[in-house]
């Protein structure tokens, strides 16, 4: 799946939820960091039974070596939708792919 998304992201074939783009700002992460995470990123969890449509959570680095989580639709839509997206907090998180 991690594929499709790549692919989708490279076609521009993805949109922004209004909460992704406030957490975006908020928190100073710009879209082409997104599109860097999403280049090397994997998927580090799955929600298939998301109540908004099965969604899943990427781990990504941007090219300054940023961590960055993005959580966003299944590629099966026709737009990607960004649901939200941070840095994760290394208290949280084993190196940023494990919840504590």
């Amino acid at each position: 799946m991690i594929e499709e998304l790549r692919a989708k992201f490279e076609r521009d074939q993805f949109e922004f939820s209004k909460h992704a783009v406030d957490q975006s700002i908020l928190r100073d992460i710009s879209v082409q960091e997104i599109r860097e995470a999403i280049r090397n990123g994997e998927i580090i969890e799955d929600y298939p039974d998301d109540k908004y449509g099965p969604s899943c959570l990427v781990f990504g680095m941007t090219a300054k070596n940023r961590p960055v989580h993005i959580h966003c639709s299944y590629p099966s839509r026709p737009l990607v939708k960004v649901i939200t997206v941070y840095s994760p907090d290394p208290k949280r998180w084993i190196d940023f792919r494990f919840r504590r």
